[in-house]
């Protein structure tokens, strides 16, 4: 059986691996963008990025736009593997509760 993913499974980093599963492979998201969509604080999603790059599943790059500076994220290979793999633990969590109250209703 799979077993969770602590790492992962914390609320604010799920959203965040999530929301970067969404975009397409290989494309970064930029910091602010992902800060409005997750409606974080600098701080909080800051302290996230760097524990799931930590781990290697999230790349940061950090650049000037201008004068501006500009921090993106992207999912890595094996970030992209963990996260699929913590959902097919979430599904299986799903499953199992989905299969007893299917064993409970045909009891009643």
């Amino acid at each position: 059986m799979v077993q969770a993913n602590e790492i992962i499974h914390q609320q604010t980093r799920l959203k965040i691996m999530a929301t970067l599963r969404a975009i397409p492979q290989g494309e970064w998201i930029e910091f602010a963008r992902l800060k409005a969509i997750l409606q974080a604080t600098d701080g909080n999603l800051g302290s996230h990025i760097a524990t799931l790059e930590g781990a290697g599943y999230i790349a940061v790059s950090k650049d000037f736009v201008g004068r501006k500076p500009r921090t993106r994220v992207a999912l890595t290979r094996g970030g992209r593997k963990a996260f699929a793999q913590h959902i097919e633990f979430l599904r299986s969590i799903l499953d199992a509760a989905g299969s007893r109250h299917d064993d409970r209703k045909g009891t009643s």
